[in-house]
């Protein structure tokens, strides 16, 4: 008699990683899809073999798997066969188990693109100010850039960290370095403002910056969502400019990495994001 065939699993792999939302988005997105699996979280101590443990998930029935702090980097390292976009960034969110290798990919450029284009898409034709030097901005830079946007203006409090991320983001050019203290100058006529720092989460200091030097159809973007309304968005809106929460990015990127899996994207709706309002407000 055959061995019975086990339900396929996925997960998402931290260090914490109880707190996420990522099973309550993708066992939404399979009981909705009619996909035969289970998605669970997967807490991994950065002191354990990485490569080791994800072969030991792979015995267990592992097809695939999301990857958070702080494990991008090595999961990059652990890799048989590497995205271009993974390649390019250095860093992993997204695994795949199959035929025996294990395939890295990221989505968080892709994602932050597909929840700015669900608000508005006229960003793409005026300048770009992005605040930030860590592995998220590295990600939204590529995508801005593969996105064709030709004027990219980034502004963090240590500047060495932004002549890294241009350098592995491969922009060229089309990327201007602003000093911390001249932050204010790069919003001038700018389509398009994203803050990648922690200033605004809860417990954090606001960004400070005023937003007046933006286009009047500007949007502003924050890819936290804890809290979902960070004092920037609040500015934004008494500034009769469009907000972008950073649950957007969250359920795009996911999506990307649902088919990644599966070879089909499911639509980010409504229900799905009240949802996660619901639990976050829990």
């Amino acid at each position: 008699m055959s061995e019975p065939k086990l339900t396929p699993r996925y997960g998402i792999i931290g260090w914490p990683v109880a707190h996420s939302r990522s099973p309550l988005i993708h066992n939404h997105w399979l009981a909705a899809q009619g996909d035969k699996a289970v998605y669970e979280t997967v807490p991994i101590d950065p002191q354990l073999d990485f490569r080791a443990t994800l072969e030991d998930m792979a015995q267990k029935g592992f097809a695939g798997a999301n990857v958070t702090i702080p494990h991008k980097e090595n999961a990059f390292a652990a890799m048989d066969t590497l995205s271009e976009t993974a390649q390019r960034l250095g860093a992993v969110n997204t695994i795949s188990f199959a035929k025996g290798q294990l395939s890295g990919h990221n989505t968080d450029g892709g994602g932050f693109i597909a929840g700015l284009d669900a608000v508005g898409t006229d960003w793409r034709h005026r300048p770009v100010a992005l605040v930030g030097a860590g592995g998220a901005a590295r990600a939204i830079v590529a995508a801005l850039a593969d996105e064709g946007a030709r004027d990219i203006r980034l502004c963090n409090r240590n500047r060495a960290r932004v002549e890294s991320l241009v350098a592995l983001a491969g922009t060229g050019g089309r990327v201007t370095i602003y000093d911390w203290a001249a932050r204010q100058d790069m919003l001038a006529g700018a389509g398009l403002l994203v803050n990648t720092t922690s200033l605004g989460m809860k417990g954090q200091p606001a960004l400070d910056i005023n937003l007046d030097g933006l286009a009047a159809s500007a949007l502003v973007s924050d890819i936290v969502y804890t809290p979902l309304e960070t004092p920037l968005l609040a500015a934004a809106r008494q500034n009769g400019l469009r907000a972008v929460d950073g649950l957007g990015m969250l359920l795009h990127q996911a999506a990307l990495a649902y088919e990644v899996w599966f070879g089909t994207r499911p639509e980010v709706k409504q229900a799905l994001r009240q949802l996660v309002l619901a639990d976050l407000e829990e």
